[in-house]
């Protein structure tokens, strides 16, 4: 398998994606918008933008099955399975926040082989794939060098429907507030991920996600150079739907403060 070739077909099929997201949101209107469940939205652009996504990487590889989050196909690979999500950052988009993208991760016996994260309004693309490096539009990219948390901006994201931890997730900020240059909530974790593994950011951490959300990003960072797992390994709250990922330097002064407030709740 040639990934490299694989990754920049794929990456085509996106931005044709990304072009098609960008012309439907000069026109769309919150009244577009269905409600899937409390704070979860989609919108006929989601929809649609899945559905060329799947159309476009199920030529480029027949044999690969998909794992999407608007479910528009269902369809399972024995070896290969591509994880999309057609529009990360959905509630940003009906709200005309610039902030969203189309992530893309096509795994192999359930390993990342390819990642694609496209941010749409900035037309900037990170990728990689298996045994390659980390890329921005053409450019090499590398999670950056801050020593520790004091010099460090890190990203999160609020809970918007699992609020069961909220108190314990409230106490790590206000732990990590004045001991950092900030935190910053942009509202897509694919686009945090991907800013971590190009240096904007040294750590982002998060629960509440799904695997569409963090497969092609979390592999962009570990593919930089730094780390991406889960936190809280051995909290009763564990579900397999948080990350915390890094430069690698910061990455245990992190976890250790997110492990100590999520066990004192406990």
């Amino acid at each position: 398998m040639d990934y490299r070739k694989l990754c920049l077909n794929a990456i085509d099929i996106i931005h044709k994606t990304g072009e098609y997201i960008k012309r439907e949101s000069q026109a769309f209107t919150q009244q577009m918008v269905e409600t899937k469940s409390h704070n979860s939205f989609v919108s006929y652009v989601d929809l649609k933008a899945e559905q060329r996504l799947v159309d476009g990487l199920d030529k480029l590889l027949p044999e690969a099955g998909f794992i999407t989050e608007e479910e528009t196909i269902r369809k399972s690979g024995e070896v290969f399975n591509w994880v999309i999500d057609p529009l990360d950052g959905t509630t940003n988009f009906i709200h005309g926040l610039p902030v969203y993208s189309i992530s893309v991760a096509l795994m192999e016996n359930g390993k990342p082989v390819i990642g694609i994260v496209y941010e749409v309004e900035r037309h900037e693309t990170f990728y990689t794939w298996v045994n390659g490096a980390a890329y921005r539009n053409g450019y090499k990219i590398n999670v950056s060098s801050s020593p520790t948390l004091s010099e460090s901006l890190l990203a999160t994201g609020f809970p918007y429907h699992d609020f069961a931890i909220m108190d314990s997730y409230f106490e790590i900020l206000k732990e990590l507030l004045p001991n950092t240059r900030g935190l910053r909530r942009m509202g897509s974790a694919a686009i945090d991920l991907a800013y971590v593994a190009c240096g904007r950011f040294d750590a982002y951490f998060e629960y509440g996600l799904s695997h569409w959300d963090v497969a092609a990003g979390a592999f962009l960072v570990q593919q930089a150079g730094g780390v991406a797992g889960r936190f809280e390994e051995n909290s009763k709250h564990s579900t397999g739907d948080q990350i915390l990922a890094s430069n690698g330097k910061i990455h245990q002064e992190i976890l250790s403060i997110i492990t100590e407030k999520m066990m004192a709740s406990e």
